[in-house]
């Protein structure tokens, strides 16, 4: 878990604090990269689900191009939330929110909505469709890459990918961030 001296400052911070609160789940940067870039491309409001101790918001933060965007973020652990919320204590266009995802439902239309697949039953596609704005952008990573249809994980059907890449409110594509890691990338119609 060293952070590379490559790596923008912001996250370079999100690692530190990772490691002081013992703190290992976290973005891998081969994702972060991706959400740093999809960022670039976003106006309006973002969001993370599932914050940890910021390290995806890190990378969210560090792809922000402009002074219209903002980032929220929930984290349900208050020590986490915590410890998130200091890496971005003097940046106003960063929110971190100790609390449920739920609680940011009225923050949305989200213009990007960073999920991990970890957690199934919250990032279902019709627990958040609507929370994302027309064209708007959702990164769902933790997924180990599937070939072939449908699409398979620990020798079952992945009823979460499969219900993500055939929806019909998106456009989405499963894309490997490396060998052993995918994201899904789902842009609402």
């Amino acid at each position: 878990m060293s952070a590379s001296p490559d790596l923008p400052e912001v996250v370079q911070r999100a690692f530190a604090v990772s490691r002081q609160a013992g703190y290992v789940s976290f973005c891998r940067n081969e994702t972060g990269r991706l959400l740093a870039s999809l960022a670039a491309t976003r106006d309006g409001v973002m969001a993370e689900f599932g914050t940890g101790c910021g390290v995806g918001t890190a990378w969210l933060r560090s792809g922000v191009r402009g002074e219209k965007a903002r980032i929220v973020t929930a984290e349900l652990d208050p020590r986490l939330a915590e410890a998130a919320a200091t890496i971005f204590a003097d940046d106003d266009q960063v929110e971190v929110v100790a609390a449920d995802w739920s609680t940011l439902q009225d923050r949305g239309p989200f213009s990007l909505l960073f999920l991990d697949a970890a957690q199934p039953g919250e990032v279902g596609v019709d627990a958040v469709a609507d929370l994302v704005e027309d064209g708007g952008v959702v990164v769902l990573d933790d997924l180990v890459p599937s070939e072939g249809w449908p699409p398979m994980s620990g020798g079952r059907v992945d009823s979460l990918r499969q219900q993500w890449l055939t929806d019909d409110r998106f456009v989405a594509a499963e894309v490997m961030v490396a060998p052993d890691a995918a994201t899904i990338i789902a842009t609402r119609r």
